[in-house]
């Protein structure tokens, strides 16, 4: 069962901050204090049946909880008023269904209900008596289209932003002594809208509770880039959106009248510049985002006569003076990966928040809930997947792509590594430190490099001087549970001179024991100049099992090795070490290394990459194939779909290629080249690859289980991801794609497909095939009007259910964070 809680709030004065629960599906009260307690039997709440809403009225002075076949009004937790809807049902209906409400939206003193019949009610509050009445606005009487969803907006402040776009005031200097002197029916506007939508797909914008009509948008249901009042003559020309000749646009016209909106909700939230946003729920889980924004109208932009929807004469008064002819609303993209088809709103999806630990924005409910931030009147979209009653963490920043917690080092971080067993975070930090040039000196390895350095500096009496050296260190952190403040447990540090290069948690089979122990294998470098030959270290060090163990890490094992250890992995419980330009595999008692099974994959720094096996019998490593090109690698990992298995390596032009071994293939030499399967152009230096597991999806529950992504950083702190595809929906998604470049407008008129292409600088190289779908193209397809999409999914052989729920698995799929 799942339940939705509103929060509202009793009279402060008589119920000391008190703040009551109520469920959305079951019939229980919830009081907040220290703990959750119910209260169900004390206080007047209808507990019979489901909470539709519940909100505050007459300035916190008033509860009212909204139901299915009635409204309370209550004093804290006694009831003042009860109102039944069915002794409020028209003639007309009387020999049909009792009415009930459907859904509530609440803006003190009105609330506003849609009913069980499609129509609305209106709930009128008299802040003298605190009492409330129903009313049927008369202008839907006449109506014969079914309302599919409503809400109410409250514009209240010093400045209602709304007032302005009924004059050219707000393009004057003052805008308030504009609105003024210019134009007296601003006094008469109200603070309070209200915003319909209907099951055609028209939206339109009411003033409360005169029902006015201020503002008309058709076919809103279809997702336009800018909605405009229709009223306006010259929308179309002066916003540069024209609406498409339905006979030009090949639809399927079924599946569109089989889209509506079910839920509505417009909020303005803090700031300064803030404007209104505008959301429209589709019953296909789409979420319809818009700004709202001033637009530079005239008189002349203003039909005198226009044509009522509701039938009835024009209303010539209602155009000129009343309607918001300066607002318009541009579309906003938001990513929302979860889609579920709602054919049926059962309860509100949408909920507004304000200062939530500093935050402000949207609540998306449903099977994946989803939290909404409002940073700078842009969108950050975490979702959690799950519901908890918690506090929001302070140390973290939302406005960013993913939650963010600055961790101070005061130091210089290079890489970093988990132990999943305990929770730790080993990383590599280097600190610069002041020392004396004596100090310095007389510390160096090379006694005879020393003494001579030690006789030049001397007889240029420069021993005084200071000379800064990184210092290099392995710290352990730990994220504590208590204050969610990074620790460090403990701190490796290295030796003069010695600079940590890699960090590894491997797993080892013991051979005295035959048992596997996990270690933690550092690989390090002596940094001594040109004249010293390099070598290095490799440590081996011991977890403690022990919480309270003061010693949490142990030196098990040290060697000194004849050149730069550079990177260290496990291979079926041995240690491979990758030393200057050699590999070793050794027992338990050069610049990438990864390794997979019996595979090995290491890269080169100029020559491209290599793949190797390891042969236990024999105890042997021999080279499979390697690629002849030539290429500056920086990664390398390998990317598992099932049983087949690619090797993808970035380089110093910001590429990206994806390699596979076929040995039976000719144009693999007989097994000695490696074959290219696809190639693409980042943009940035791509610095490592993460191998995680692909979360399982419905759409994807049927298919290959064995399936991973590549999760990989940029150096210009950009992070994206490599995932495989089914044969079919790569084929359909590469259709699109194709589409999409001639379909969409470009920034600066930019070709993406060409821009993705391999880029070789100058040398020699073979395209390789077209085996990559850019995502961040296809995203754009999204934010098409319902029309352009219905059309170019008919185009390709498909329809946008079905390109939507791709969108949506594999946004599920990798979704790790």
């Amino acid at each position: 069962m799942q339940e939705v809680f509103e929060k509202i709030t009793g009279n402060t004065s008589r119920l000391m901050d008190m703040e009551d629960k109520v469920t959305g599906l079951s019939a229980e009260v919830l009081q907040t204090g220290d703990d959750l307690g119910e209260v169900t039997e004390t206080v007047d709440y209808n507990v019979q049946g489901s909470t539709i809403a519940a909100g505050n009225l007459f300035g916190r002075c008033r509860v009212i909880q909204v139901y299915a076949k009635g409204a309370r009004v209550l004093d804290g937790s006694f009831m003042t008023q009860e109102l039944n809807f069915s002794m409020h049902t028209s003639e007309s209906s009387l020999n049909s269904e009792p009415l009930a409400a459907a859904s509530a939206s609440i803006a003190d003193p009105y609330v506003l209900l849609k009913m069980s019949d499609g129509s609305i009610r209106l709930l009128i509050g008299d802040p003298s008596t605190c009492t409330i009445s129903i009313n049927a606005p008369a202008i839907f009487a006449s109506s014969s289209e079914r309302i599919s969803a409503c809400t109410l907006y409250c514009d209240r402040g010093p400045e209602p932003w709304l007032r302005k776009t009924h004059t050219d005031a707000w393009l004057s200097t003052d805008v308030g002594e504009a609105t003024d002197d210019n134009d007296n029916s601003s006094h008469d506007l109200s603070d309070i809208y209200c915003i319909i939508c209907y099951e055609s797909g028209k939206l339109e914008i009411f003033e409360v509770p005169s029902f006015k009509r201020v503002f008309s948008v058709d076919n809103f249901v279809s997702g336009p880039a800018i909605l405009f009042d229709v009223f306006s003559r010259n929308s179309t020309k002066d916003s540069g959106i024209g609406d498409r000749d339905a006979s030009k646009v090949s639809v399927k016209k079924e599946e569109a009248a089989n889209i509506k909106i079910v839920e509505l909700a417009m909020h303005r939230w803090s700031g300064q510049f803030s404007r209104p946003f505008l959301f429209g729920l589709l019953n296909d889980g789409t979420l319809l985002c818009y700004h709202a924004y001033y637009f530079e109208g005239s008189e002349s932009n203003v039909q005198c006569a226009p044509f009522s929807p509701h039938g009835g004469s024009p209303d010539i008064g209602n155009a000129t003076d009343s309607r918001l002819r300066n607002l318009r609303f541009c579309r906003v993209s938001i990513d929302i990966s979860s889609r579920d088809d709602i054919s049926c709103l059962v309860r509100p999806r949408i909920t507004i928040f304000n200062n939530v630990g500093g935050y402000e924005g949207l609540f998306l409910g449903g099977p994946r809930p989803t939290w909404v931030f409002v940073c700078r009147q842009r969108f950050r979209v975490h979702p959690q997947g799950f519901l908890k009653i918690c506090q929001l963490p302070s140390a973290y920043n939302y406005d960013n792509y993913w939650p963010v917690q600055k961790v101070p080092l005061h130091g210089t971080p290079h890489q970093v590594t988990y132990y999943g067993e305990q929770s730790l975070y080993p990383l590599i930090v280097s600190v610069p430190q002041v020392r004396p040039l004596n100090q310095v000196l007389s510390s160096m390895a090379d006694q005879e490099l020393g003494l001579h350095m030690e006789n030049d500096v001397t007889s240029g009496g420069d021993l005084q001087e200071v000379y800064t050296v990184d210092e290099f260190e392995v710290r352990i952190m730990e994220l504590g549970k208590s204050n969610g403040r990074w620790e460090t447990r403990s701190t490796i540090p290295m030796q003069s001179f010695e600079n940590a290069l890699t960090v590894r948690i491997v797993t080892l089979q013991n051979t005295s024991t035959k048992e596997n122990e996990t270690l933690m294998a550092i690989g390090t470098a002596y940094v001594q100049g040109e004249d010293v030959a390099a070598r290095g270290r490799v440590l081996l060090f011991s977890f403690s099992k022990s919480e309270n163990s003061q010693n949490l890490v142990t030196e098990v094992y040290s060697k000194e090795s004849k050149g730069a250890v550079s990177a260290v992995a496990a291979l079926q419980g041995h240690l491979l070490i990758a030393s200057g330009p050699k590999i070793t595999l050794n027992k338990w008692t050069g610049s990438e290394l990864t390794a997979v099974k019996n595979f090995v994959l290491f890269g080169d720094i100029h020559k491209s990459i290599y793949f190797l096996s390891w042969k236990e019998q024999g105890s042997q490593l021999s080279l499979l194939a390697k690629d002849f090109g030539s290429l500056d690698c920086f990664a390398t990992e390998f990317l598992i779909d099932g049983s087949t298995l690619s090797l993808v390596v970035s380089d110093s032009d910001k590429n990206v290629q994806i390699f596979y071994y076929a040995p039976k293939m000719v144009e693999s030499w007989k097994g000695q080249k490696l074959l290219s399967r696809a190639e693409f152009h980042v943009g940035a230096h791509v610095s490592k690859f993460l191998r995680l597991q692909m979360l399982p999806t419905q759409g994807l529950a049927s298919e290959k289980t064995n399936r991973f992504a590549l999760v990989f950083g940029t150096l210009d702190g950009g992070i994206g991801c490599i995932a495989p595809v089914d044969e079919l929906t790569f084929r359909r998604l590469q259709s699109l794609q194709r589409k999409l470049v001639d379909a969409i407008p470009h920034v600066c008129g930019l070709n993406p497909r060409s821009f993705r292409h391999f880029k070789s600088n100058g040398k020699a190289h073979r395209p390789g095939p077209d085996n990559i779908i850019d995502f961040e193209l296809l995203s754009h397809y999204e934010m098409m009007s319902l029309e352009e999409q219905l059309e170019i999914a008919q185009q390709i052989g498909t329809t946008r259910s079905q390109i939507l729920s791709n969108f949506s698995d594999f946004s599920l799929g990798t979704s790790f964070l």
